[in-house]
């Protein structure tokens, strides 16, 4: 029942109580006298009668009124109560607990909507937390990752300036590695600003509609040439209706996503016969892209974390395998700007497939 609507019928019930009462006391009354005790009246009740009849019904007034006042004021000064404290405990910053509504009325939809408040409030408190601990944990990385090369750096200037590079040789060797060092740090730079700019929505997309057959096999045509000379052999396959395999796609950023996955193979392949197949695949509504590799695999603890930013499986961040730790993580942000969704399968020792999916044209709600 509603605040108004039960003080309206308090209100109603202080005047028709009383009233009923004074009927049934006068009733009492009159059987009392005239009948218990047949008093003689001389055709009028004595002064002692009003008396005691006005001493009754004001009482009664002061009874109803307090009770009804008391019961009435109850249910609303309990919620409110309860409403004050849990403000009390949000102001406090303690957000682990639960504002139970106690009447069905406006202070109780008042209670769901202060519960709705805390819940949201506890939810952006905890992503909060989260964008602390990886920003956090970005900046040891990056830290982590920047001081590798300089200290390389550093190392070899300090040996040029000490005469320990004396040979020509030598100097040309202390120089190449600077050189090579220097662009590690370019390219960490570089994939670190794509992945902050991609992680703002900040990065432009050029979608248009594209036969993703005819640019896979475009894209392979241009690997092969990369791929030949360090002795691995990349084939395309598919399984499609290749006139219903139109996406909207961003070309470049695309290429991106493929050179990405791709490079992140070639760094764990431990076979003689490097492979890696591309496979095209009609999935109904959606068309899937499947990066097979024959490398060493990823365990099962790892495979779920692939795609985090710095993530690599070796926990001590060993650069000699090189790359950045941001590869996977910027292709999988580039699908989900494109609509898709990515993910990966793995055997250890044996091999790791990479998939894309996207939708196709007809079913594309991207926003330019």
């Amino acid at each position: 029942m509603s605040i108004r609507k039960r003080l309206i019928l308090s209100n109603i019930a202080m005047i028709v109580i009383p009233i009923i009462s004074f009927i049934l006391i006068e009733i009492l009354l009159g059987v009392f006298y005239y009948k218990v005790f047949v008093p003689k009246f001389n055709d009028h009740p004595p002064h002692s009668f009003y008396f005691f009849r006005f001493g009754i019904i004001v009482p009664i007034f002061a009874i109803t009124n307090g009770v009804l006042s008391y019961f009435v004021s109850r249910s609303i000064l309990r919620p409110v109560k309860n409403l004050s404290n849990a403000a009390k405990q949000i102001s406090e910053g303690n957000l682990n607990f639960e504002v139970k509504p106690i009447n069905n009325d406006e202070l109780g939809q008042l209670a769901i909507s202060f519960e709705l408040m805390r819940k949201n409030l506890k939810e952006s408190a905890e992503i909060q937390k989260k964008y602390e601990e990886n920003r956090k944990e970005l900046i040891a990385n990056i830290s982590h990752d920047l001081k590798t090369p300089i200290t390389s750096i550093k190392g070899y200037i300090e040996g040029i300036k000490d005469g320990v590079a004396n040979t020509p040789e030598k100097m040309d060797r202390y120089i190449e590695t600077i050189y090579l060092k220097t662009l590690d740090m370019d390219q960490l730079i570089n994939e670190l600003f794509l992945y902050s700019k991609l992680d703002l929505k900040r990065v432009p997309f050029h979608f248009e509609e594209v036969n993703i057959h005819d640019y896979l096999v475009d894209r392979i045509e241009e690997l092969k040439f990369d791929l030949e000379p360090i002795n691995v052999s990349i084939t395309y396959r598919e399984n499609v209706d290749r006139e219903n395999s139109i996406v909207l796609i961003d070309r470049e950023q695309f290429k991106r996503v493929m050179t990405n996955i791709i490079q992140n193979s070639l760094k764990y392949m431990d076979k003689d016969e490097k492979q890696i197949t591309i496979k095209l695949i009609d999935d109904k509504e959606k068309i899937k892209i499947k990066f097979h590799d024959n490398g060493k695999g990823i365990s099962k603890e790892a495979l779920p974390f692939i795609f985090d930013r710095f993530y690599r499986a070796d926990p001590s961040r060993n650069l000699s395998t090189g790359g950045t730790g941001l590869g996977l993580a910027i292709a999988k942000r580039i699908i989900e700007e494109h609509g898709g969704e990515v993910w990966a399968e793995s055997q250890i020792g044996e091999y790791t497939n990479i998939f894309l999916s996207l939708n196709k044209k007809s079913l594309l709600k991207v926003t330019k």
